[in-house]
Protein backbone atom coordinates (compact mmCIF):
# COMPACT_ATOMS: atom_id res chain seq x y z
CA UNK A 1 0.00 0.00 0.00
CA UNK A 2 1.17 3.48 -0.98
CA UNK A 3 0.12 6.99 -1.01
CA UNK A 4 0.75 9.59 -3.06
CA UNK A 5 0.51 13.52 -1.69
CA UNK A 6 -2.94 14.87 -1.10
CA UNK A 7 -4.26 18.14 -1.27
CA UNK A 8 -1.48 20.26 -3.73
CA UNK A 9 1.95 20.67 -2.80
CA UNK A 10 1.82 24.45 -2.27
CA UNK A 11 -1.83 24.41 -1.40
CA UNK A 12 -0.31 23.21 2.21
CA UNK A 13 1.59 24.70 5.24
CA UNK A 14 2.88 21.61 6.79
CA UNK A 15 3.20 23.17 10.30
CA UNK A 16 -0.77 23.44 10.42
CA UNK A 17 -0.93 19.58 10.15
CA UNK A 18 1.36 18.56 13.33
CA UNK A 19 -1.28 18.40 16.08
CA UNK A 20 1.61 16.89 18.95
CA UNK A 21 2.63 20.18 20.57
CA UNK A 22 5.77 18.64 21.71
CA UNK A 23 6.60 17.55 18.16
CA UNK A 24 5.91 20.87 17.05
CA UNK A 25 7.88 22.63 19.63
CA UNK A 26 11.12 20.27 18.26
CA UNK A 27 10.38 21.30 14.83
CA UNK A 28 10.45 25.05 15.39
CA UNK A 29 13.87 24.38 17.28
CA UNK A 30 15.20 22.16 14.14
CA UNK A 31 13.91 24.73 11.64
CA UNK A 32 16.16 27.49 13.85
CA UNK A 33 19.03 25.63 12.59
CA UNK A 34 19.01 27.58 9.31
CA UNK A 35 20.10 31.09 11.00
CA UNK A 36 23.52 28.91 11.93
CA UNK A 37 26.27 30.38 10.55
CA UNK A 38 27.26 26.88 9.36
CA UNK A 39 28.56 25.15 5.92
CA UNK A 40 25.30 24.43 4.54
CA UNK A 41 26.43 20.44 4.10
CA UNK A 42 26.74 20.34 8.35
CA UNK A 43 23.80 22.37 8.42
CA UNK A 44 21.71 19.71 5.91
CA UNK A 45 23.34 16.77 7.77
CA UNK A 46 21.76 18.50 11.46
CA UNK A 47 18.44 18.45 9.74
CA UNK A 48 18.01 15.13 8.38
CA UNK A 49 19.49 13.68 11.41
CA UNK A 50 16.67 15.83 13.48
CA UNK A 51 14.17 14.52 10.57
CA UNK A 52 14.78 11.07 11.29
CA UNK A 53 14.63 11.23 14.89
CA UNK A 54 11.37 13.39 15.15
CA UNK A 55 9.51 11.31 12.87
CA UNK A 56 10.97 8.06 13.96
CA UNK A 57 12.61 6.58 11.25
CA UNK A 58 15.22 4.32 11.63
CA UNK A 59 17.57 5.81 8.55
CA UNK A 60 16.98 9.06 6.81
CA UNK A 61 18.91 10.67 3.57
CA UNK A 62 18.84 13.75 1.55
CA UNK A 63 19.32 13.68 -1.86
CA UNK A 64 20.42 16.50 -3.96
CA UNK A 65 19.55 16.43 -8.21
CA UNK A 66 22.16 17.06 -10.57
CA UNK A 67 22.60 19.79 -13.10
CA UNK A 68 20.06 18.04 -15.13
CA UNK A 69 17.49 16.93 -12.46
CA UNK A 70 17.68 13.70 -13.80
CA UNK A 71 19.95 11.83 -10.95
CA UNK A 72 20.94 11.74 -7.50
CA UNK A 73 24.94 14.33 -7.55
CA UNK A 74 25.15 13.55 -3.00
CA UNK A 75 23.31 11.55 -0.95
CA UNK A 76 23.77 12.45 3.00
CA UNK A 77 22.55 9.62 5.13
CA UNK A 78 21.61 9.28 8.80
CA UNK A 79 21.57 5.73 11.05
CA UNK A 80 23.84 4.47 9.28
CA UNK A 81 27.45 4.35 10.70
CA UNK A 82 30.70 5.14 8.13
CA UNK A 83 31.66 1.02 8.43
CA UNK A 84 28.36 0.28 7.03
CA UNK A 85 28.23 3.10 4.81
CA UNK A 86 31.73 1.91 3.46
CA UNK A 87 30.25 -1.70 2.81
CA UNK A 88 27.34 -1.03 0.75
CA UNK A 89 29.18 1.07 -1.85
CA UNK A 90 28.50 3.95 -3.95
CA UNK A 91 25.83 6.20 -3.13
CA UNK A 92 22.33 5.64 -4.97
CA UNK A 93 22.07 8.27 -8.24
CA UNK A 94 18.30 7.44 -8.12
CA UNK A 95 16.76 4.88 -9.88
CA UNK A 96 13.89 2.29 -8.58
CA UNK A 97 11.39 4.38 -5.52
CA UNK A 98 13.90 7.39 -5.36
CA UNK A 99 13.79 8.35 -9.17
CA UNK A 100 10.04 8.10 -8.81
CA UNK A 101 10.55 10.83 -6.96
CA UNK A 102 12.60 12.63 -8.79
CA UNK A 103 9.89 12.09 -11.82
CA UNK A 104 7.03 12.88 -9.59
CA UNK A 105 8.08 15.15 -6.79
CA UNK A 106 4.98 15.21 -4.51
CA UNK A 107 5.43 13.25 -0.98
CA UNK A 108 5.28 10.09 -1.06
CA UNK A 109 4.18 6.93 1.50
CA UNK A 110 4.83 2.77 1.32
CA UNK A 111 3.84 0.73 3.88
CA UNK A 112 6.18 -2.29 2.33
CA UNK A 113 9.08 -1.11 -0.44
CA UNK A 114 9.10 -4.75 -1.59
CA UNK A 115 5.29 -4.49 -2.80
CA UNK A 116 5.73 -0.92 -5.10
CA UNK A 117 6.08 -1.89 -8.83
CA UNK A 118 9.04 0.63 -9.01
CA UNK A 119 11.34 -1.24 -6.71
CA UNK A 120 14.79 -1.46 -7.88
CA UNK A 121 16.09 -3.39 -4.73
CA UNK A 122 19.25 -3.36 -2.43
CA UNK A 123 22.97 -3.78 -3.25
CA UNK A 124 24.63 -6.26 -1.27
CA UNK A 125 25.10 -5.51 2.65
CA UNK A 126 22.36 -2.67 2.58
CA UNK A 127 20.64 -3.34 5.52
CA UNK A 128 16.57 -4.40 4.88
CA UNK A 129 14.28 -1.49 4.86
CA UNK A 130 10.43 -1.63 4.38
CA UNK A 131 8.41 1.43 4.81
CA UNK A 132 8.79 4.47 3.13
CA UNK A 133 8.36 8.08 3.28
CA UNK A 134 9.78 10.74 0.91
CA UNK A 135 9.09 14.43 -0.12
CA UNK A 136 10.66 16.61 -2.45
CA UNK A 137 12.98 19.75 -0.98
CA UNK A 138 12.15 22.69 -3.37
CA UNK A 139 13.91 25.84 -3.94
CA UNK A 140 11.77 29.05 -5.08
CA UNK A 141 9.36 26.35 -6.82
CA UNK A 142 12.18 24.23 -8.05
CA UNK A 143 12.63 21.19 -6.95
CA UNK A 144 16.58 20.78 -5.63
CA UNK A 145 16.40 16.91 -3.88
CA UNK A 146 14.69 14.93 -1.81
CA UNK A 147 14.15 14.01 1.74
CA UNK A 148 14.14 10.17 2.82
CA UNK A 149 12.93 8.50 5.34
CA UNK A 150 12.50 4.66 5.79
CA UNK A 151 11.85 1.79 8.68
CA UNK A 152 9.00 3.52 11.31
CA UNK A 153 10.38 2.36 14.19
CA UNK A 154 7.93 -0.05 16.35
CA UNK A 155 6.88 -2.08 12.81
CA UNK A 156 4.00 0.90 12.65
CA UNK A 157 3.66 2.65 9.27
CA UNK A 158 4.46 6.62 8.23
CA UNK A 159 1.58 8.63 9.11
CA UNK A 160 -0.09 12.15 7.72
CA UNK A 161 1.47 13.63 10.68
CA UNK A 162 4.82 11.91 9.65
CA UNK A 163 4.69 13.47 6.20
CA UNK A 164 3.64 17.04 7.27
CA UNK A 165 6.91 16.72 9.67
CA UNK A 166 8.99 15.63 7.09
CA UNK A 167 7.51 18.53 4.57
CA UNK A 168 8.02 21.13 6.84
CA UNK A 169 11.87 19.65 7.63
CA UNK A 170 12.20 19.96 3.44
CA UNK A 171 10.84 23.05 3.01
CA UNK A 172 13.67 24.34 6.25
CA UNK A 173 15.88 22.66 3.85
CA UNK A 174 14.89 24.84 0.75
CA UNK A 175 15.11 27.83 2.57
CA UNK A 176 18.68 26.96 3.65
CA UNK A 177 19.42 26.44 0.22
CA UNK A 178 18.41 29.26 -1.28
CA UNK A 179 20.05 31.83 1.73
CA UNK A 180 23.42 29.62 1.01
CA UNK A 181 22.88 30.79 -2.69
CA UNK A 182 22.33 34.50 -1.59
CA UNK A 183 25.41 34.45 0.16
CA UNK A 184 27.05 32.61 -2.70
CA UNK A 185 26.09 35.32 -5.14
CA UNK A 186 27.21 38.48 -2.28
CA UNK A 187 30.69 36.85 -1.37
CA UNK A 188 31.20 36.37 -5.43
CA UNK A 189 30.40 39.69 -6.17
CA UNK A 190 32.70 41.23 -3.23
CA UNK A 191 35.42 39.23 -4.75
CA UNK A 192 35.02 40.71 -8.37
CA UNK A 193 34.81 43.87 -6.73
CA UNK A 194 37.89 43.06 -4.56
CA UNK A 195 39.67 42.07 -8.14
CA UNK A 196 38.64 45.37 -9.89
CA UNK A 197 40.50 47.43 -7.01
CA UNK A 198 43.50 45.64 -6.95
CA UNK A 199 43.28 45.93 -11.07
CA UNK A 200 42.95 49.46 -10.53
CA UNK A 201 45.72 49.71 -7.82
CA UNK A 202 48.23 48.09 -10.47
CA UNK A 203 47.05 50.44 -13.22
CA UNK A 204 47.81 53.75 -11.05
CA UNK A 205 50.84 52.65 -9.07
CA UNK A 206 52.41 49.39 -10.22
CA UNK A 207 52.34 50.40 -13.87
CA UNK A 208 53.45 53.99 -13.77
CA UNK A 209 55.97 53.28 -11.66
CA UNK A 210 57.56 50.94 -14.75
CA UNK A 211 57.00 53.52 -17.02
CA UNK A 212 58.91 56.08 -14.89
CA UNK A 213 61.99 53.16 -14.75
CA UNK A 214 62.18 52.82 -18.29
CA UNK A 215 61.95 56.74 -18.91
CA UNK A 216 65.03 56.91 -16.61
CA UNK A 217 67.12 54.27 -18.14
CA UNK A 218 66.27 55.61 -21.21
CA UNK A 219 67.65 58.60 -20.21
CA UNK A 220 70.60 57.19 -18.80
CA UNK A 221 71.68 55.96 -22.56
CA UNK A 222 72.17 59.61 -23.50
CA UNK A 223 74.46 60.18 -20.46
CA UNK A 224 78.56 60.51 -21.13
CA UNK A 225 79.38 60.26 -17.28
CA UNK A 226 79.96 56.24 -16.31
CA UNK A 227 79.25 57.10 -12.91
CA UNK A 228 75.59 58.89 -13.34
CA UNK A 229 74.72 56.27 -15.56
CA UNK A 230 75.36 53.77 -13.09
CA UNK A 231 73.75 55.47 -10.90
CA UNK A 232 70.99 55.90 -12.26
CA UNK A 233 70.81 52.13 -13.16
CA UNK A 234 71.25 51.19 -9.69
CA UNK A 235 68.10 53.72 -8.29
CA UNK A 236 66.45 51.87 -11.88
CA UNK A 237 67.13 48.15 -10.33
CA UNK A 238 65.72 49.48 -6.56
CA UNK A 239 62.41 50.68 -8.34
CA UNK A 240 61.95 47.18 -10.17
CA UNK A 241 62.61 45.43 -6.52
CA UNK A 242 60.13 47.58 -5.31
CA UNK A 243 57.55 46.65 -7.79
CA UNK A 244 58.09 43.37 -7.94
CA UNK A 245 57.26 43.59 -4.41
CA UNK A 246 53.79 45.68 -4.95
CA UNK A 247 52.92 43.14 -7.92
CA UNK A 248 53.61 40.14 -5.63
CA UNK A 249 51.73 41.46 -2.54
CA UNK A 250 48.81 41.84 -4.76
CA UNK A 251 49.11 38.48 -6.63
CA UNK A 252 48.84 37.02 -3.11
CA UNK A 253 46.07 39.04 -1.97
CA UNK A 254 44.40 37.72 -5.66
CA UNK A 255 45.10 34.08 -4.82
CA UNK A 256 44.52 34.07 -1.11
CA UNK A 257 40.66 35.41 -1.73
CA UNK A 258 37.93 32.49 -1.87
CA UNK A 259 37.69 30.62 -5.25
CA UNK A 260 34.73 32.61 -7.07
CA UNK A 261 31.55 30.48 -6.99
CA UNK A 262 33.64 28.13 -4.38
CA UNK A 263 36.06 25.24 -4.62
CA UNK A 264 32.60 23.05 -4.26
CA UNK A 265 31.59 24.46 -7.66
CA UNK A 266 34.64 23.79 -9.48
CA UNK A 267 35.39 20.59 -8.21
CA UNK A 268 31.69 19.55 -9.27
CA UNK A 269 32.50 21.29 -12.46
CA UNK A 270 35.70 19.48 -13.08
CA UNK A 271 33.41 15.97 -12.76
CA UNK A 272 31.33 16.97 -15.04
CA UNK A 273 33.72 17.56 -17.85
CA UNK A 274 35.40 14.56 -17.22
CA UNK A 275 32.01 12.22 -17.24
CA UNK A 276 32.92 11.36 -20.74
CA UNK A 277 36.08 10.22 -20.89
CA UNK A 278 35.41 8.31 -17.53
CA UNK A 279 32.23 6.97 -18.99
CA UNK A 280 30.40 7.76 -15.60
CA UNK A 281 29.83 10.63 -13.79
CA UNK A 282 31.75 10.55 -10.66
CA UNK A 283 30.12 10.77 -7.00
CA UNK A 284 31.48 14.04 -5.32
CA UNK A 285 30.56 14.48 -1.17
CA UNK A 286 31.92 17.77 0.98
CA UNK A 287 31.86 18.76 4.41
CA UNK A 288 33.27 20.96 6.09
CA UNK A 289 33.93 25.09 5.25
CA UNK A 290 35.52 23.79 1.74
CA UNK A 291 33.83 27.18 -0.19
CA UNK A 292 35.29 29.39 3.08
CA UNK A 293 38.13 28.44 4.15
CA UNK A 294 40.14 26.44 0.98
CA UNK A 295 42.13 30.04 -0.39
CA UNK A 296 42.69 29.84 -4.12
CA UNK A 297 46.40 28.30 -4.46
CA UNK A 298 45.30 25.11 -2.47
CA UNK A 299 42.19 25.15 -4.40
CA UNK A 300 43.91 25.05 -7.48
CA UNK A 301 46.46 21.75 -6.39
CA UNK A 302 43.05 20.06 -4.81
CA UNK A 303 41.69 20.38 -8.94
CA UNK A 304 44.73 19.12 -10.06
CA UNK A 305 44.76 16.09 -7.18
CA UNK A 306 40.96 15.11 -8.39
CA UNK A 307 41.68 15.21 -11.99
CA UNK A 308 45.08 12.94 -11.43
CA UNK A 309 43.30 10.43 -9.61
CA UNK A 310 40.18 10.34 -11.81
CA UNK A 311 41.86 10.43 -14.94
CA UNK A 312 44.32 7.89 -13.58
CA UNK A 313 41.57 4.99 -12.36
CA UNK A 314 39.98 5.91 -16.22
CA UNK A 315 42.72 4.84 -17.98
CA UNK A 316 45.06 2.94 -15.91
CA UNK A 317 42.20 1.25 -13.34
CA UNK A 318 39.21 0.05 -15.76
CA UNK A 319 37.62 1.54 -12.89
CA UNK A 320 33.37 1.90 -13.45
CA UNK A 321 32.48 4.27 -10.47
CA UNK A 322 34.45 6.49 -8.73
CA UNK A 323 33.91 8.53 -5.46
CA UNK A 324 35.43 11.93 -4.55
CA UNK A 325 35.59 13.24 -0.65
CA UNK A 326 36.63 16.79 -0.13
CA UNK A 327 36.77 17.38 3.36
CA UNK A 328 37.53 20.75 6.02
CA UNK A 329 38.03 19.67 9.65
CA UNK A 330 37.85 21.17 12.49
CA UNK A 331 42.05 21.51 13.05
CA UNK A 332 41.36 23.66 9.75
CA UNK A 333 43.43 20.42 7.41
CA UNK A 334 41.83 20.02 3.86
CA UNK A 335 41.51 15.59 2.58
CA UNK A 336 41.10 14.98 -0.93
CA UNK A 337 39.93 11.01 -1.42
CA UNK A 338 39.59 9.95 -4.74
CA UNK A 339 38.19 5.91 -4.40
CA UNK A 340 37.58 3.83 -7.63
CA UNK A 341 36.51 0.23 -8.04
CA UNK A 342 39.21 -0.69 -10.72
CA UNK A 343 41.91 -3.44 -10.35
CA UNK A 344 43.90 -1.59 -7.93
CA UNK A 345 47.87 -1.10 -7.83
CA UNK A 346 50.83 -2.88 -5.93
CA UNK A 347 51.26 -1.48 -2.69
CA UNK A 348 53.81 0.11 -1.00
CA UNK A 349 53.90 2.11 -4.19
CA UNK A 350 57.90 2.83 -5.17
CA UNK A 351 59.24 5.91 -4.72
CA UNK A 352 59.68 6.47 -8.90
CA UNK A 353 56.47 4.79 -9.95
CA UNK A 354 54.22 6.61 -12.62
CA UNK A 355 50.58 7.24 -13.58
CA UNK A 356 51.05 10.66 -12.54
CA UNK A 357 51.03 9.65 -8.98
CA UNK A 358 54.82 11.16 -7.68
CA UNK A 359 53.15 14.30 -8.88
CA UNK A 360 50.47 14.08 -6.58
CA UNK A 361 53.28 13.12 -3.89
CA UNK A 362 55.35 16.43 -4.87
CA UNK A 363 51.97 18.71 -4.91
CA UNK A 364 51.40 17.62 -1.16
CA UNK A 365 55.03 17.70 -0.03
CA UNK A 366 55.36 20.90 -1.35
CA UNK A 367 52.33 22.39 0.87
CA UNK A 368 53.68 20.33 4.18
CA UNK A 369 50.92 17.54 3.80
CA UNK A 370 50.70 13.95 2.50
CA UNK A 371 49.80 11.79 0.35
CA UNK A 372 48.67 8.00 0.87
CA UNK A 373 47.62 5.02 -1.35
CA UNK A 374 45.17 2.25 -0.16
CA UNK A 375 43.53 -0.26 -0.84
CA UNK A 376 39.62 0.52 -1.64
CA UNK A 377 36.78 -0.62 0.62
CA UNK A 378 36.02 -3.96 -1.60
CA UNK A 379 38.43 -3.26 -4.66
CA UNK A 380 40.59 -0.58 -6.35
CA UNK A 381 41.81 2.00 -5.37
CA UNK A 382 42.00 4.78 -2.42
CA UNK A 383 44.03 8.08 -2.98
CA UNK A 384 44.57 10.19 0.50
CA UNK A 385 45.85 14.04 -0.13
CA UNK A 386 45.73 16.05 3.04
CA UNK A 387 47.04 19.51 3.48
CA UNK A 388 46.89 22.09 6.44
CA UNK A 389 45.32 25.09 5.31
CA UNK A 390 47.06 27.50 8.05
CA UNK A 391 49.74 28.74 5.78
CA UNK A 392 50.76 31.95 5.26
CA UNK A 393 51.52 31.70 1.81
CA UNK A 394 51.94 29.80 -1.12
CA UNK A 395 54.91 28.14 -1.18
CA UNK A 396 57.63 28.93 -3.64
CA UNK A 397 58.19 26.65 -6.67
Amino acid sequence: MWSRGGPPYHAQVPYTRVEDPQKLRRLMAAVLMITADVELSELLRDLVHEARSLVGARYAALGVLDATRTALEEFLTAGLTEEEAARIGPRPTGRGVLGLLITEPVPLRIANLADHPDRYGFPPNHPPMTTFLGVPIRVRGAVYGNLYLTDKQGGAVFTEEDEALAEAFALAAGIAIENHRLHERVRVMSVLEDRDRIARDLHDSVIQRVYAVGMNLDGATRLSDLHQVRERIARAVDELDATITDIRSAIFELGETAVPGGLRRSVLHLADTLTETLGVRPQVHFSGAVDNDVPQHIADHVLAVVREGLTNAGKHAGARHFVVDVAVDDTDRLTVEVIDDGIGIDLPLPASSGLGLVNLRERAKKLGGTFEIFPGPDAGTRLVWSVPLDQDDDPAP
